[in-house]
């Protein structure tokens, strides 16, 4: 009976929180409004395409400018000089001046350095959308396994209660010493502390989700009964380490900064080359007269001879920038491998974890139910019934903790292989009961 009525308990809860809830992939569409940390990633990105704007135009594109000027001159005569005459002249005059860079190897480099910066701001809003998906799903099974948490506490001391009473009516009939309730009540006061905690915890859990999504999340769907996670695919860790070395959003943003350092060398060297520029003048006045009106083309060769050792130092500079981020390269690439690695083998550990669990939760629950026959029929004592009921709360907790953590560790081994998109998380989505 009581069995019965603990299970109902568990499942009246668990039913509560997955009517009507929110699910991951509904939470994951308000971070990608309210976030704004997610936000200010998608301005960076747009603020990244206006920086390469304006390098194409102050670097390749051809530069025009126009100015007009308007005097009023009056002059007058000194009339000792003879007679008195006052003359006003209004002069206008237009000028228009047009500039393009016929050569500049180091304009080049610059703008091509421009071209590889509007590849890393991309990337980094590829790499905040994956960041995004961690973090919606890591605060998503954290309010998941606090709610978990403090559920099974709960019937746990619904449980130890009723052991308690149960501990109580034996001792005032004398059937049992007064040492089997000092250890129920002993039980039952840490069983409070412990849901006490867990309500804590649960609050700063939600409190965590709320902050990415701006709002309350109310209720959220959980896990389906007996879920089945999949194992990773490809099967071999070695094909991740491979892919993640290749593929993963952070490698490529060093292997970005290689490039621009690389062409920062020649960007430097080309200060010992010539440079080649165009410019037309024209200027027009309402006099009519040859010197007012004239228009000029001509071709600037620029011819560096001496800048004191600057150039050959900021040379030596960029070279050591490009040592410097190629073997920023390698650890990028060396942490990816690795965070590939300890992502699949928790994936491939938490499955097996979770097989484990399962398997305990049924001896648990036998062993549960044969302590208390065993305490009903006087062979066994107070104190093994409480013990046998923590071990099952203890491996409830431990299943569900494993289940959450096979899902993000699978997430996480997508997102060191660069590979973790939306659909992923539809993926995951359909885990859950809707």
């Amino acid at each position: 009976m009581r069995k019965t009525v603990i299970a109902t308990f568990i499942a009246s809860a668990l039913i509560s929180f997955s009517a009507n809830a929110s699910d991951l992939l509904q939470i994951y569409k308000e971070a990608l409004s309210n976030d704004a940390q997610f936000n200010s990633a998608r301005a960076s990105k747009v603020a990244g395409q206006e920086r390469f704007a304006q390098s194409r135009a102050t670097t390749i594109l051809p530069q025009m400018s126009a100015s007009i000027d308007s005097s009023y001159t009056q002059s007058r005569l000194d009339p000792a000089i003879g007679p008195t005459i006052n003359k006003s002249i209004n002069a206008n005059s237009l000028n228009l001046q047009l500039s393009q860079t016929l050569f500049n190897f180091g304009v080049w480099q610059s703008y091509e350095m421009g071209k590889l910066s509007l590849v890393a701001s991309d990337m980094q809003f590829n790499f905040a959308q994956q960041d995004l998906i961690l973090r919606v799903a890591q605060a998503y099974f954290d309010v998941l396994a606090a709610q978990n948490n403090l559920k099974t506490l709960e019937a746990q001391k619904v449980a130890i209660s009723e052991q308690l009473a149960s501990a109580k009516r034996n001792f005032e009939v004398g059937t049992q010493t007064i040492t089997d309730t000092h250890e129920a009540q002993s039980s039952f006061d840490s069983i409070s502390a412990a849901v006490f905690a867990a309500q804590g915890d649960l609050e700063v859990r939600t409190a965590a989700l709320r902050q990415i999504i701006g709002k309350d999340a109310g209720d959220l769907a959980i896990l389906k009964e007996g879920v089945q996670i999949n194992p990773p695919m490809p099967a071999k860790m070695n094909d991740w380490v491979s892919t993640a070395e290749e593929q993963n959003i952070g490698v490529g943003l060093s292997r970005i900064s290689l490039e621009m350092a690389q062409r920062g060398i020649k960007l430097n060297r080309s200060a010992y080359l010539p440079s080649v520029n165009l410019g037309v003048n024209a200027s027009r006045s309402p006099v009519k007269t040859p010197d007012m009106n004239s228009t000029s083309i001509g071709v600037a060769v620029h011819i560096p001879l001496y800048t004191g050792l600057a150039t050959d130092s900021r040379v030596r500079e960029a070279i050591a920038n490009e040592d410097k981020a190629r073997s920023d390269l390698e650890t990028s690439r060396r942490g990816a491998a690795q965070n590939a690695r300890q992502a699949y083998i928790g994936v491939v550990n938490g499955l097996a974890q979770v097989k484990a669990f399962e398997a305990a939760i049924i001896s648990s629950q036998s062993a549960l139910d044969s302590t208390k026959l065993g305490y009903q029929v006087g062979v066994r004592i107070n104190i093994d019934v409480l013990n046998a009921q923590q071990r099952l709360s203890n491996t409830q907790q431990s299943l569900a903790r494993a289940r959450y953590d096979s899902i993000m560790n699978g997430l996480r081994l997508k997102a060191a292989a660069g590979t973790l998109k939306e659909d992923d998380l539809s993926e995951v989505n359909a885990l859950l009961a809707h």
